[in-house]
């Protein structure tokens, strides 16, 4: 095996490749805190200002809470008055149609009362006329009638005698 000398040797060369590992880790978890200190300090400066802009966002934030609050208020407000608004809208519809309803029926009514009234007169007047066409106008033509008769008479008493064809009118003629 190994003589003694040689494996000192290999040991004394083994420890100190392990006192370098040692010295390099060393220099490494040096450089390590120099960043954390470093990334440390850069953060302390940095905290005030995150901490005003945190502070200001919590205030927006609650303003925010506030107006939605109240939005939400303001519509549930608004949505009752529209409902309220569309429930005397539908009213006044059902009594707008209603007095439509109503007027639609009287104007019926007052067309056929009118039509009636139209048809009484027109009754009435053809009743007039037919009177007038017997009582004024069927007596005056029997007179007519009665004259004619009357002055036939007179003509063929005043005569005398018959009358010769070449006196013959025009109905005589129709006759003959």
């Amino acid at each position: 095996m190994l003589d003694q000398g040689t494996l000192i040797t290999v040991m004394t060369i083994f420890v100190f490749v392990a006192a370098v590992a040692l010295c390099i880790q060393a220099g490494l978890l040096f450089g390590i805190y120099k960043a954390t200190r470093t990334l440390q300090e850069q953060t302390v400066a940095v905290m005030p200002q995150v901490k005003s802009i945190l502070a200001k966002s919590e205030e927006t934030l609650d303003e925010s809470r506030k107006h939605i609050v109240e939005i939400t208020a303001k519509v549930s407000e608004m949505s009752a008055k529209a409902s309220d608004m569309m429930d005397i809208g539908k009213a006044q519809f059902v009594k707008l149609d209603a007095v439509i309803s109503d007027a639609s029926t009287r104007a019926k009514i007052q067309i056929e009362r009118a039509e009636m009234v139209v048809d009484d007169t027109v009754s009435r007047v053809h009743h007039s006329v037919t009177a007038v066409h017997n009582g004024i106008l069927k007596p005056v033509r029997e007179a007519q009638g009665v004259a004619a008769g009357v002055k036939a008479a007179v003509q063929h008493f005043v005569r005398g005698n018959r009358p010769s064809v070449a006196q013959a009118t025009q109905d005589d003629e129709m006759f003959i």
